[in-house]
């Protein structure tokens, strides 16, 4: 798996919204399809993107089969996100400090007006 298939794979809002979906628990194929509102052959060539990016596991169950989050992809993305963090988190704290300062700006008293 390379982060080029990775990103490619999440750069569609279906396969993000599925990602989102099985964030919450595994998901039957039934269950995907229902929720996302797509049709079924739509469902699964986004899970068969997502499986062959490494993102999804899947197991049968009887006639089902379920999906979940493979959560080792999302450690490597986590990884390659963590300098863009850090300067996101940069530019928020001076954010943060501005609108302080523009806050105590409004909260303290004017000085009277000759």
């Amino acid at each position: 798996m390379s982060d080029a298939m990775l990103w490619a794979a999440l750069a569609d809002p279906h396969r993000r919204a599925i990602v989102a979906l099985l964030l919450e628990r595994p998901r039957a194929v039934g269950e995907i399809v229902e929720a996302c509102g797509l049709s079924q052959p739509s469902t699964s060539k986004h899970l068969k993107v997502l499986r062959e990016a490494g993102l999804v596991r899947v197991r049968q169950e009887a006639q089902r089969r379920v999906y979940a989050l493979d959560p080792a992809p999302m450690s490597a993305l986590d990884a390659w996100l963590a300098p863009y963090r850090k300067l996101w988190n940069t530019s928020l704290d001076a954010l943060g400090r501005r609108l302080d300062e523009t806050s105590d700006d409004r909260t303290r008293p004017s000085a009277p007006k000759d």
